[in-house]
């Protein structure tokens, strides 16, 4: 059976489409490339066969260049997208990892994981694309993410409208993402989060940027209906009232969610089997350990 839909892929390729012919918003991608690459520079190991996957940009691609990786293949969903990529460049759907099994040394992703309808499905190709002791790297939007514009959206909708219409996208939760590494057979799985919050003069300026990110309301289940004048207003409204500084300026947040796996190898670290500890933990923690059931006096 397959996942269910939650994203308009045609639509998502037109509205970044659209994002590319103006001026990029870079904010968000160029320090999470950047971060990527200081992780990569600790792992002392060489990664000859690389694929940034799902990047909606080069950043990444870009970043690790300057680092020193070579052999970087990029991926992308629609032709018309890639012919504006970097070169080598693979299209194909962000859901299917078009790569023989155990080929890759390397799999990285910078904020693009957060639109992939079949996340479980596609954590499963990259492990199986990977060679044993291959890594896994990746960065994605998190559940906190635009938290003020949905929550303004929903009141305002609720009061003029009288009901309520999807218009941001649901992001993953820390610790679902873990728990999908986990399921998808890689080994040592690390997640882990942080906060970014971008400072804007009003919401209008926030809405100018996610479009300059081709990263609008791309949810299938979406109302088809155009965003009421009125709606919009009472948005702002209650965006201002409730998410704004003594100065004026509005709050946006963006959780970036920072994940890595191993493809199993045997030479890994696995952990220890229960009972087979050669000291005990009272002994370490100078303490006195009671048999179960007695209470501390």
């Amino acid at each position: 059976m397959s996942a269910p839909r939650h994203f308009d892929t045609d639509l998502l390729i037109q509205r970044r489409l659209r994002a590319a012919r103006g001026v990029p918003a870079d904010f968000l991608m160029a320090p999470v490339a950047e971060d990527l690459a200081d992780r990569l520079a600790l792992i002392h190991r060489q990664f000859k066969i690389i694929v940034d996957w799902a990047s909606p940009t080069d950043a990444v691609r870009t970043m690790l260049a300057e680092r020193g990786y070579t052999g970087i293949i990029g991926t992308e969903t629609a032709a018309a997208l890639a012919a504006a990529r970097q070169r080598p460049v693979v299209v194909a759907p962000a859901e299917a990892l078009p790569f023989r099994a155990g080929s890759l040394d390397l799999v990285v992703s910078g904020l693009g994981l957060h639109v992939v309808d079949d996340l479980p499905g596609a954590f499963i190709q990259i492990r199986r694309a990977l060679k044993p002791d291959g890594l896994f790297l990746a960065a994605m939007l998190g559940g906190d993410t635009l938290t003020e514009l949905r929550q303004s959206f929903a009141e305002a909708e609720a009061e003029v409208e009288g009901g309520l219409s999807p218009r941001v996208a649901p992001f993953a939760d820390v610790r679902d993402v873990g728990q999908l590494l986990q399921r998808a057979g890689f080994a040592l799985p690390v997640t882990d989060t942080d906060r970014l919050t971008v400072r804007y003069a009003n919401v209008f300026a926030l809405m100018h940027d996610l479009r300059a990110m081709g990263a609008t309301n791309p949810l299938v289940d979406r109302r088809r209906t155009p965003l009421r004048r009125a709606t919009l207003i009472r948005m702002a409204e209650i965006y201002q009232q409730r998410f704004a500084d003594p100065d004026g300026r509005i709050r946006a947040t963006f959780q970036i969610i920072t994940l890595s796996g191993w493809s199993p190898h045997e030479s890994q670290q696995k952990p220890l089997k229960p009972g087979s500890a050669k000291a005990r933990l009272a002994d370490a923690l100078n303490a006195i350990e009671l048999p179960a059931g007695d209470k501390a006096g």
